[in-house]
C-alpha cells in the first residue's frame, strides 16, 4: 500500500465508515435476510458510508432500501440455479461492484455469484485469484435437503469458502463447515431483531385472546413460514397429545407458505386443536396473548422470532439446532447428549428456554406439558427470557462489527 493510500485509510478509520463505498448483495428475500440487509444499509448510510444495494427488484419493493439512504441497483439473483440468468447477473455485478471499496453478499447463492463477479478464476479446481474489491459473505441458512440439490449447494459452499475474504456464519455449525472447507477467515455474524418501540400491555393481551376465542384455555404460539424447515409436522404431532389435556390448549400458527394446504387438511382431518392465522402484522400482540411460544424448526440461524420471544418474556420451547442454543444462553452448543431424551436432560441447559431435539414430537409434547403443569416454571422461564434478551446484540452492534471489518479489509486491499 502506498503512503498516500495508507494515509487515506488511516483517516477513514478515524472517522468510521464515512465515505466508504459499500456494496450489499442479496438474492430473493421476503423475511429475515432482507430485514437484516435493510438494517445494515440504514446504519452504514447513517454513519456516512456510500451504500449500494444490489438485488432483485422485488426486494426494493418490499424493503425500500432507498428510503434509508442507500442506492439500489436491480440484479436478477434468483433463489434457484439458472445458468443463463446467473451469467447475466455476474456480468451485471462485475460492472456494479467495480468501484466498491468492499462488497458484502448475503446468502449462499448471492455469495457465489459475487465471488465470480469480484475475482478471476485461477488454474486449478475452484481456485480464485483476487481481481476486485474485498468480499465478505454472510451465510444465513444451512442446506437441509439431500440429493442433487445438496450437491449443487455443496459446490456453491466451496466456491464461497475459496473465494471470499471473510465468511460470516449465523450459527456455529455454519462457521465450522466453512473452516472445514478451507475458508481463509471465518467469523460470527450478528443478526439482531429490530428493537420494539413498545411492548403491548395487559389490554392488548385481553383483546387478542378475545379475538381468538381462547377463553381460559392455554394459548400456544408458533410464528413461522409454513415450509419444511420449520418442523411443523412435529408440532402437529405434539398438538394431538396436548388435545387430550383438559382444558385442551389452543395452538395458533402465524405465517404463510407452501405447506398451508397440507397442514390445514391434516388439522381438519384429525380435529387437532390448531388454528392457522396466516401472515400477521401484530406478532408482539400475539406474543403478549400467548402462554407459551414454540419454535419447532429443523434448523435455524439467529431467528428474529426467538429474539422477539425473549424480549416479550414468554416461556419458550425450541429445538436444539443451529444458533438457537447460543441465543438462549447455552454456551456449548455442540455438547454431547443434545440429540436424545427430553428437554436437555443430558446436556447443558438454558434458564431461558426448554430445548428439545428436532423432529422429536414426544419430547416437544413433554416440554410444553411440563410448563403447563408447573406455573412456577412458566414464571421462571419468562423472567429468564426477558433477562437473556438484555444480552442480545443490537442493530448498532451489528453495524459497528461490520464497519470495523470493512475498514480492516479495505486497509489490506491493494
Amino acid at each position: 500500500m502506498s503512503d498516500r493510500a495508507k494515509s487515506e485509510t488511516d483517516a477513514m478509520s478515524s472517522r468510521g465508515p464515512a465515505g466508504l463505498r459499500v456494496a450489499l448483495v442479496l438474492g430473493t428475500s421476503a423475511g429475515g435476510v432482507g430485514r437484516h440487509v435493510l438494517s445494515t444499509a440504514a446504519g452504514l448510510a447513517g454513519a456516512g458510508a456510500r451504500v449500494l444495494v444490489c438485488g432483485p427488484a422485488a426486494t426494493e419493493d418490499l424493503f425500500g432500501f432507498t428510503r434509508v439512504g442507500a442506492r439500489f441497483a436491480e440484479v436478477d439473483l434468483a433463489d434457484r440455479p439458472r445458468p443463463l440468468s446467473d451469467a447475466k447477473a455476474v456480468r451485471r455485478l462485475r460492472t456494479l461492484l467495480r468501484d466498491a471499496d468492499v462488497v458484502h453478499a448475503h446468502g449462499l447463492r448471492a455469495g457465489a455469484l459475487a465471488v465470480a463477479a469480484c475475482a478471476r478464476v485461477a488454474p486449478g479446481p475452484l481456485r480464485f485469484a483476487k481481481g476486485g474489491p474485498p468480499l465478505v459473505v454472510t451465510l444465513h441458512n444451512a442446506v437441509i435437503t439431500g440429493g442433487r440439490t445438496a450437491a449443487v449447494y455443496g459446490a456453491l459452499e466451496r466456491v464461497v469458502a475459496r473465494g471470499a475474504d471473510e465468511v460470516l456464519g449465523v450459527s456455529p455449525d455454519l462457521e465450522e463447515r466453512m473452516r472445514a472447507l478451507g475458508a481463509r477467515s471465518v467469523g460470527h455474524a450478528l443478526v439482531p431483531a429490530p428493537a420494539p418501540l413498545t411492548q403491548p400491555g395487559p389490554a392488548v393481551r385481553a383483546d387478542v385472546r378475545a379475538e381468538l376465542g381462547v377463553g381460559e384455555r392455554p394459548l400456544i404460539l408458533t410464528v413461522a413460514r409454513l415450509a419444511d424447515q420449520k418442523g411443523l409436522p412435529a408440532l402437529l404431532d405434539a398438538a394431538a397429545g396436548w388435545g387430550r389435556r383438559s382444558p385442551a390448549p389452543l395452538v395458533v400458527i402465524a405465517g404463510d407458505g407452501p405447506l398451508e394446504a397440507d397442514l390445514r387438511a391434516r388439522i381438519e382431518a384429525e380435529h387437532l386443536p390448531v388454528r392457522l392465522l396466516g401472515r400477521r402484522p401484530d406478532v408482539p400482540a400475539l406474543l403478549a396473548a400467548s402462554d407459551i411460544a414454540v419454535v419447532p424448526s429443523v434448523w435455524e440461524g439467529q431467528p428474529l422470532i426467538v429474539q422477539e420471544i425473549l424480549r416479550a418474556g414468554r416461556p419458550l420451547v425450541a429445538t436444539r439446532v443451529g444458533g438457537i442454543p447460543a441465543m438462549v444462553g447455552v454456551e456449548d452448543a455442540a455438547a454431547p447428549g443434545s440429540a436424545a431424551g427430553g428437554p436437555l436432560l443430558h446436556g447443558p441447559e438454558s434458564d431461558a428456554a426448554l430445548l428439545v431435539p428436532s423432529g422429536d414430537a414426544a419430547a416437544l409434547e413433554r416440554a410444553v406439558s411440563r410448563i403447563l403443569d408447573d406455573p412456577a416454571l412458566a414464571v421462571r422461564l419468562g423472567a429468564a427470557a426477558a433477562q437473556r434478551a438484555t444480552a442480545l446484540p443490537t442493530e448498532a452492534d451489528a453495524v459497528d462489527q461490520l464497519a470495523a471489518l470493512y475498514l480492516q479489509l479495505h486497509a489490506k486491499a491493494p
